[in-house]
């Protein structure tokens, strides 16, 4: 198991991306529950309102093969608005069992940062309403706060309404 300590030292490829990029940010480290991984739970731990938390999903279509999605912690991914900004008819979760495979991270650890492949990413809307968001640093246990324009530029993501408040 990764301690804390080595945490804070280690760069990862998400944020080496940001450095290149010469974007600002903030690692913030927390205690990770691996039983507990919701976005409701990291943002507690890592003080900011769920909202301004965003998690990464990956999809699959089946004219675009894998795409991700970021929305709020909050919210709850409309696969129908997915699949139309995406170009496709459809869209559907990768299997969770499949995550790592396709991404290179693991289930609350995935970012659009620096994945695998250079996958299309989709970012809501509402992610502009904030100065600062949080996004994963593609390991469990590590956030990224920074500014949302700056993570959209850095993911190439392309901002739509692709979610829904729960």
């Amino acid at each position: 198991m990764i301690n804390q300590s080595t945490i804070i030292a280690m760069k990862t490829n998400a944020v080496r991306i940001l450095d290149n990029l010469n974007i600002k940010y903030e690692l913030v480290n927390y205690d990770v529950d691996p039983d507990d991984l919701t976005a409701e739970t990291v943002a507690s731990k890592v003080g900011l309102p769920v909202e301004q938390v965003f998690k990464t999903l990956a999809l699959i279509g089946e004219k675009s093969g894998v795409i991700l999605t970021v929305i709020a912690g909050n919210a709850q991914l409309d696969l129908k608005a997915a699949a139309k900004i995406s170009g496709n008819k459809a869209v559907e979760m990768v299997p969770l069992k499949d995550v790592q495979k396709h991404t290179g991270y693991i289930r609350g650890g995935v970012t659009a940062l620096a994945c695998k492949k250079d996958y299309p990413v989709y970012v809501d809307e509402d992610i502009l309403y904030y100065d600062v968001v949080s996004v994963s640093a593609g390991v469990r246990g590590t956030q990224i706060f920074l500014n949302p324009n700056d993570y959209v530029k850095a993911t190439k993501g392309v901002i739509g309404q692709i979610a829904i408040q729960k």
